[in-house]
């Protein structure tokens, strides 16, 4: 208690203690977001091998945890050390390169670490020190694993939307967010509209138009914001996801039909509706009432 009480009447400490975590849980979603792919791979692979009745291979693929083997280079294979793992500063110390090998170490993974401290210390600064800021902080670092893995992957993995989806509705039992009935309808109606629009659309065109893995999302989201901003999320995602499409296809001047992934989408929207939902929707009804005059 006199911990929370420090923190709450030393805000500037409070706010560098975010940046620190943020950091620390910046470097541990890049293991994620690298491993828990291909982790899945390894585990269908597995599973295919089982179902065919084919005999196991052990070193056909790389066992892998979030945990171990420990953190390497991923070209050596040489463990880092302490010291060269530290989040930012060591990636500007080794001036992008492995100490050992000397390859290329990839701007991802500061840039995901800078991300994750940014927005964990915006949220800390929004809601205080409060329940509200411990559950934005688990729904901002969910948000950025799953962004990253299916811009790499083009898939949003069951263990981090499900973990989501029940995040969110542990919330609304205390009330942080929304209530548990709008968050129920959250999450049912987010898994609905998608399922419906996909089963249409694969009706009309013989396709498919996105992955279960946005229904899921969505849910997640409805369940953590409440049914009423479904919409709104929705409206984001699509805009964002038109302004980004319009642009990925002028860079690289490809005008033709190219798969890009919708969950970034889905969580800058989540992220946006997070913190500025409601004026978003007291904004709309004002603009509705001063259309109707």
């Amino acid at each position: 208690m006199n911990t929370i009480y420090f923190l709450q009447t030393s805000p500037d400490i409070f706010l560098v203690f975010i940046a620190f975590i943020g950091l620390c849980l910046g470097s541990f979603l890049n293991v994620v977001i690298y491993r828990l792919p291909r982790m899945m791979r390894n585990q269908w692979q597995e599973e295919c091998r089982h179902y065919l009745g084919l005999k196991p291979q052990p070193h056909e693929t790389e066992h892998l945890s979030l945990w171990l083997p420990g953190s390497h280079c991923i070209h050596c294979k040489k463990p880092i050390k302490p010291w060269n793992n530290i989040p930012v500063l060591s990636y500007l110390l080794l001036r992008g390169r492995c100490n050992y090998c000397h390859a290329s170490i990839s701007l991802r993974y500061p840039i995901v670490e800078l991300i994750c401290a940014v927005s964990s210390v915006y949220l800390a600064w929004q809601f205080g020190v409060t329940w509200l800021t411990l559950f934005a902080l688990f729904f901002n670092w969910i948000l950025i694993a799953l962004t990253f893995i299916d811009i790499d992957f083009h898939l949003l993995p069951d263990q981090l939307t499900l973990l989501l989806l029940w995040l969110g509705l542990l919330a609304s039992i205390f009330g942080l967010f929304c209530n548990c009935h709008d968050a129920i309808l959250g999450a049912i109606l987010g898994y609905l509209i998608f399922a419906c629009i996909e089963w249409i659309f694969k009706l009309a065109t013989h396709k498919s138009g996105m992955g279960q893995g946005d229904f899921k999302l969505l849910a997640a989201l409805g369940a953590f914001l409440g049914w009423q901003h479904i919409p709104t999320v929705i409206l984001l995602a699509s805009l964002i996801g038109i302004i980004f499409g319009l642009t990925h296809m002028l860079i690289r001047r490809q005008l033709k039909s190219v798969p890009l992934p919708f969950g970034p989408y889905l969580a800058g929207a989540g992220w946006i509706c997070l913190i500025w939902g409601q004026e978003i929707l007291n904004s709309y009804w004002h603009l509705m009432g001063i259309v109707r005059l």
